[in-house]
């Protein structure tokens, strides 16, 4: 079995266990799921600065650049979440005052009439 290159033909063939070997545990290699939790700690830590992206991809088992993709992911949804929460907070108050206000009314309209019928000042 020879390559066509002046290598002896013992490194031939560790070459090609190691290839069988890295094929084999590339297909083995099933994608981890990591939860919402520790995606938000990573990236939040990444924020801060408190490491660097490389110390928390060692420490974590992430590639750095999925890190990066979580920050980013972070900064770019943060003012939503927080608007979004301060616009529901704002119409839910309204609601509830327009209900208020719906009760109110026909309350104030009996409670004159009533005054009106006993002679009180109103």
């Amino acid at each position: 079995m020879r390559t066509g290159y002046n290598v002896p033909q013992k490194l031939d063939h560790r070459r090609s266990e190691r290839r069988q070997e890295q094929a084999q545990r590339t297909r083995s290699h099933q994608s981890r799921q990591h939860s919402g939790e520790c995606k938000a700690r990573v990236a939040l830590a990444a924020i801060r600065g408190e490491k660097t992206v490389h110390e928390l991809a060692a420490e974590s088992g992430v590639h750095p650049v999925q890190i990066s993709q979580w920050q980013r992911a972070v900064q770019d949804e943060v003012p939503r979440i927080l608007s979004s929460r301060r616009r529901r907070w704002e119409k839910e108050e309204e609601e509830l005052q327009a209900a208020f206000y719906q009760q109110i009314g026909p309350r104030k309209v009996a409670l004159d009439w009533w005054k009106k019928k006993a002679g009180l000042p109103g």
